[in-house]
């Protein structure tokens, strides 16, 4: 028996090697997404119409066995909604059929096997959810590499992007921010690029947190190359994605693509800082238009790395973030309640203060005598300070006690 014109034990056995834990098992849906991840270009809306319309496994029919445009719009008939249908699906066929190659998504199945790598589709329990408000551009499916337990952490998580090419400054607002949202309870969701995305990750593994990275090319090449360590890293504790296949090649179309994935998944997307033409903007844009919140963090007036930080706030209504708390507020969390701020001591208690030691007890009337009080004066505000817990009677007589 063949399937896709494969032997379909053979496909069979090519997607058990890639299926996560308790996965639905049909082997005709997911080798057919697994085959169209290949085919169609992220985000191709042409290709995500088609298989929403007809089925995975349906549509890669019509491609294998070469349909002709109007058999595949008379199979399609009233079903979904795209304008110009026919030249629609004409135009998509001539970017499909090339690729339409059953034996390349076996090799392709191979590798991810072989970096052990999962196959995600829609039916998976681990299927991020969110990623279906893209619509016809959400991804066909997702391969994955590292712990498939790290993905639900998605549900509650915050994107950290910003500029490859970051100062000091933005590297340090990085680590404050990972390393903040992992303490409050986010995962970390970004690109693995240089500069603002690899220092967030870091800075999310340094505090023992969830961090997850999306590729633009298959995870079985990490990218940057530079990177690659870090990404092995990722692997370990949390997860790397792409809707590319194992072998697939990043571009800067792909790198523009998976931004729309980093923004969907997350609850909120904060850019760290970028120059006035960053791919982050991307990804902003991504968020804005998923309606999601957008943070941006502002930089010196001066500095060019954060002149896209100060666009989106300025043309974009990106909200200004300047601490963890407010990047919690903006992805709809409690900011912490803020540690009470001692009032402010009266002329006498800081005189007394002044005329005490931390290790010498003094009694009331030598600290009467250095502090220029009177001795009535003293006793009183010495109670007062020790419900304050800033001073402590001793045998000897009174010690200045400060707090920790």
């Amino acid at each position: 028996m063949t399937l896709f014109g494969l032997d379909s034990d053979e496909v069979r056995s090519a997607i058990e090697r890639v299926e996560p834990p308790g996965a639905p098992g049909e082997v005709a849906d997911t080798f057919a997404r697994a085959a169209w991840s290949g085919i169609a270009e992220p985000g191709d809306g042409a290709a995500g119409f088609l298989v929403a319309a007809a089925g995975a496994s349906a549509a890669l029919t019509m491609l294998v066995e070469r349909w002709s445009v109007p058999r595949i719009c008379a199979a399609l008939g009233s079903v979904g909604a795209m304008d110009d249908v026919d030249t629609q699906i004409e135009q998509a066929l001539a970017r499909w059929l090339p690729r339409a190659n059953s034996r390349l998504t076996l090799q392709a199945l191979s590798l991810a096997a072989a970096c052990r790598a999962t196959l995600l589709t829609p039916a998976s329990e681990l299927w991020p959810e969110r990623l279906d408000e893209l619509g016809p551009h959400a991804p066909l499916a997702l391969w994955v590499r590292g712990r498939t337990d790290a993905l639900p952490a998605m549900a509650h998580s915050i994107a950290l992007v910003g500029a490859r090419a970051a100062t000091g400054y933005g590297e340090h607002v990085a680590i404050e921010a990972g390393s903040g949202l992992v303490g409050r309870g986010f995962a970390i969701v970004s690109g693995a690029a240089y500069g603002i995305d690899g220092m967030a990750h870091r800075a999310a593994l340094a505090s023992h947190g969830t961090t997850v990275a999306f590729l633009a090319g298959g995870v079985d090449r990490p990218y940057p190359s530079g990177h690659a360590v870090l990404i092995d890293r990722i692997i370990e504790t949390g997860a790397v994605l792409s809707e590319m296949p194992c072998g697939g090649q990043p571009s800067k179309w792909r790198f523009l693509q998976r931004n729309r994935l980093i923004a969907a998944v997350s609850d909120a997307t904060v850019v760290l800082e970028a120059g006035w033409r960053s791919g982050a903007l991307n990804t902003a844009g991504h968020a804005a238009a998923l309606g999601r919140p957008l943070g941006a963090v502002p930089g010196p007036i001066t500095s060019a790395a954060s002149a896209g930080c100060h666009r989106l706030i300025r043309e974009y209504d990106a909200v200004c973030v300047t601490s963890v708390d407010e990047m919690v507020e903006l992805a709809g969390g409690e900011p912490a309640r803020p540690e009470p701020v001692p009032s402010e001591r009266s002329s006498d208690e800081v005189r007394v203060l002044d005329a005490l030691s931390v290790q010498t007890p003094r009694m009331p009337v030598d600290v009467a005598v250095r502090s220029g009080l009177p001795v009535d004066t003293v006793y009183s505000v010495l109670g007062m300070l020790e419900l304050d817990d800033c001073v402590a009677e001793k045998p000897g007589g009174w010690v200045y006690s400060p707090r920790r």
